[in-house]
């Protein structure tokens, strides 16, 4: 089943790329919470990606 809290960090960042620009610093906050919230519970691998999304969303913004 894998990460969940992993799964369910990398569904927000793509919705905060996806997002329309009035709702684009909502939803970049939350995937920032979600990715916050997932670190701590992934392995070293999960943890590489999970920093790659946060280089993502910092581009955005």
């Amino acid at each position: 089943m894998g990460n969940q809290l992993f799964q369910e960090a990398r569904r927000f960042v793509e919705m905060a790329k996806s997002a329309n620009p009035a709702e684009t610093d909502s939803a970049v906050a939350k995937a920032k919470n979600a990715l916050s919230s997932a670190y701590a519970n992934s392995t070293v691998a999960e943890q590489a990606q999970l920093q790659q999304m946060q280089q993502e969303l910092e581009q955005m913004t």
